[in-house]
């Protein structure tokens, strides 16, 4: 195979990957978000003194839900600018 013909499927494939780790992170940090901020609903109406408590943790698993697609996001961005599986082709 040409090693033009093998960047353009690196490429190809990165791209795919890329949309895969975007869509896949984001699905699933909506969905983690939407679940935890629905039973910090429930769980404040059952008891409301505990609000302030529960206010807490929600805000703190709010932060490391949204660090985790933001890791992956990062990681995509490194392929999609700076490919390392490039160089092993064309070097």
């Amino acid at each position: 195979m040409e090693s033009l013909q093998l960047l353009a499927m690196i490429q190809a494939h990165t791209g795919i990957g890329i949309g895969i780790m975007i869509g896949g992170g984001a699905l699933g940090a909506c969905i983690g978000v939407g679940v935890m901020c629905s039973r910090f609903l429930e769980g404040a109406a059952r008891q409301p003194e505990l609000i302030p408590q529960l206010q807490a943790k929600v805000f703190l698993l709010l932060g490391l839900i949204d660090a985790s697609f933001i890791i992956a996001v990062g990681i995509a961005m490194l392929f999609a600018f700076g490919n390392p599986l490039l160089a092993a082709v064309s070097g």
